[in-house]
């Protein structure tokens, strides 16, 4: 989730202070930072350095409890200003409509971490689910277990994005690394798809491919949307993000990338050792803002730390990771 009012509202030049939510609202809970692939295109690959943690049911739940869901009428104000302004219509299938009319909605569960190891991610949408939120979240294809994927489906996940980056097992390898494969992960979507059909479930299937500028990128893409073509599933192609850590920046038809950084403004991240972070690309977590554990998210939210980063966001502040690891301008660059 992100402030849709604050987005909509804010208008650059505009003191974003005026504008702000004293509430706290919280992008994505990292609940684990686990993960099994060796991602070329990831900084946690090479740069993560910080233990490998899994967030308690009892911190977790201690979040969501202090956060609450958007109403109708913020919906339908946010839904007309989103086809008035970037003319993407409610019924779309593409990157900026994922991120306009779903990122808003659902509390995202993963960070730098695959949310299919977290062994309690069931519970954690079942209690999401429970509290009026939407669920959602990335993860690794080749990690499915299928029993496990449908008590998600049936605890009332709302998205589950499974992100192939090419349709032959050996590419795959040498983009996600050697736990990663292409047609075992697609023979359990396939098998997810049946299932969710049969019981009836409202899960949306999400698949995504990353535009990593290689020379087969359009054929690579072709080939993943012909093998899905006629199956129920939200098929689009992603601009890679973080395209700073490799030095071949290729540039982004994300709106997300495209516009300054409203982060500091409109959302909160919460990491698996229950920091609260900047945002999710904090993959080190270098600036920590708050702990959940022992602070609540409304004190931090308004605080001393937040208030001094958000001075740094509007004032461009030279050698803050924002400025020198991340691909979204600040918001006063």
């Amino acid at each position: 989730m992100f402030d849709i009012d604050f987005y909509r509202r804010w208008s650059k030049g505009a003191d974003p202070e005026l504008y702000r939510s004293r509430q706290p609202i919280v992008y994505n809970i990292e609940t684990t930072n686990a993960c099994n692939m060796k991602c070329k295109m990831c900084p946690r690959t090479t740069m993560m350095t910080r233990p490998i943690e899994t967030m308690s049911l009892d911190l977790f739940r201690k979040v969501i409890d202090q956060l609450k869901p958007f109403t109708w009428e913020q919906w339908d104000l946010w839904r007309e200003w989103v086809n008035g302004r970037y003319g993407i219509p409610a019924f779309d299938m593409s990157e900026n409509h994922f991120f306009l009319y779903i990122i808003p909605r659902v509390i995202q569960l993963h960070g730098y971490g695959d949310p299919l190891l977290d062994k309690d991610m069931a519970t954690r949408i079942r209690m999401l689910t429970g509290r009026g939120f939407y669920s959602y979240f990335s993860c690794n294809p080749a990690n499915i277990d299928i029993d496990r994927t449908a008590e998600m489906f049936e605890e009332g996940l709302d998205y589950i994005k499974y992100s192939i980056e090419s349709t032959d097992d050996a590419e795959h390898k040498e983009i996600r690394g050697k736990a990663s494969n292409f047609t075992e992960s697609y023979e359990k979507i396939l098998k997810l798809i049946k299932i969710k059909k049969e019981c009836e479930y409202t899960t949306t299937i999400v698949i995504t491919m990353l535009d990593l500028n290689r020379d087969n990128q359009k054929q690579e893409w072709e080939n993943l949307k012909r093998l899905f073509d006629g199956q129920d599933v939200y098929i689009y192609l992603k601009s890679e993000d973080t395209q700073w850590y490799r030095g071949d920046y290729h540039g982004t038809n994300s709106i997300h990338w495209s516009e300054p950084c409203k982060h500091p403004w409109m959302s909160m991240t919460v990491k698996s050792d229950g920091k609260v972070a900047m945002c999710m690309e904090d993959y080190n977590n270098e600036i920590i803002l708050g702990d959940a554990n022992t602070e609540s998210l409304e004190s931090i939210w308004n605080g001393t730390k937040y208030e001094q980063f958000r001075h740094q966001h509007l004032n461009a502040t030279k050698g803050i990771r924002c400025t020198e690891q991340c691909d979204m301008k600040v918001m006063g660059a």
